[in-house]
């Protein structure tokens, strides 16, 4: 096939290169046209192209079915939860998610194939992103709301205190102000979690795209089981850099904690101490791998808060 993979692809795998459970990420990077021309060809799919600048965490092929359906191949690491975000798309059975078209996996053989989902074709160039703020913000809240769901029995979605006692582990090694906030924060939430819900785990502007089925469609899950305040966090601080650019900053922002936490109705106090988590988190992580532009954004966002 004769492709590269995408470069910031290629970075956001190369970042912790050295943390246990990557090195298989880069051995999976350097096998991937091999791998995409396997799975292709046993889904006798065609391919028109690969979708770019795309994720950090996944390659994304925009396809044909052999009856010349478009589609989107999405090819993920080893043990980056491709299973679990099947679940969760399956579970919503495209109610405000892409669908999947097919387990992509039933009769496989070929290692790696497990990590391979067949979607539904969106447009990746369009996501809430191009909207203005006021609009993307309304549309966004519309849609994560009905993502809001009881899980499926059975599901070994992790926790949202599960998944951020991993992440206060590394912040305690952190000798920073902020880090200690977002861990007293967390301590208070974790221990009073009100909610049992499906989250999308990952939600913001760039991850709802617009469809042809319905005008804006989720995608990219990382799903979690907890309150939705946490769902939330990440949408909070969406467009930060224009936040920090602007002379009322800190304000916008804590209006829109608000604004949100109303609409939603969702706690203000909980929205806002996941908010700082979340943001403290993703700014000491992205300072360690060396964004510093998008660390120093994000720090700042979070000491607003």
């Amino acid at each position: 096939m004769g492709f590269e993979a995408p470069r910031r692809l290629v970075r956001a795998l190369g970042e912790h290169a050295d943390q246990p459970g990557r090195p298989d990420r880069l051995d999976w990077l350097n096998a991937l046209p091999a791998l995409a021309e396997e799975t292709v060809a046993r889904l006798g799919l065609t391919i028109e192209r690969v979708v770019a600048p795309g994720g950090r965490s996944s390659l994304i092929l925009l396809v044909r079915l052999a009856d010349a359906t478009p589609a989107a191949l999405k090819l993920v690491p080893p043990g980056a939860g491709a299973e679990r975000e099947r679940a969760a798309l399956t579970h919503w059975g495209g109610r405000f998610a892409v669908q999947v078209l097919d387990r992509a996996t039933d009769t496989a053989e070929t290692a790696g194939a497990a990590d391979t989902l067949l979607l539904e074709r969106l447009h990746p160039e369009v996501s809430l992103r191009s909207l203005p703020e006021a609009k993307a913000l309304l549309e966004a809240a519309a849609t994560v709301r009905r993502l809001w769901v009881e899980p499926p029995a059975g599901h070994d979605f992790p926790t949202v205190a599960g998944r951020t006692a991993r992440q206060a582990e590394v912040l305690r090694t952190q000798d920073e102000p902020l880090a200690r906030a977002a861990l007293d924060v967390r301590e208070e939430l974790v221990a009073d979690g009100p909610e049992e819900l499906l989250l999308h785990g990952s939600f913001r502007q760039g991850k709802v795209l617009a469809g042809d089925r319905a005008p804006w469609l989720t995608v990219g899950p990382k799903p979690v089981v907890g309150e939705r305040a946490y769902d939330l966090a990440r949408l909070v601080r969406d467009r930060a850099e224009d936040l920090v650019a602007a002379s009322s900053g800190a304000s916008a922002a804590r209006r829109r904690v608000n604004k949100l936490a109303a609409s939603l109705e969702v706690d203000p106090d909980r929205l806002r101490g996941w908010a700082l988590f979340r943001a403290v988190e993703s700014g000491l992580r992205a300072l360690a791998a060396g964004r510093t532009r998008e660390a120093e954004s994000t720090l700042e966002f979070a000491s607003w808060l």
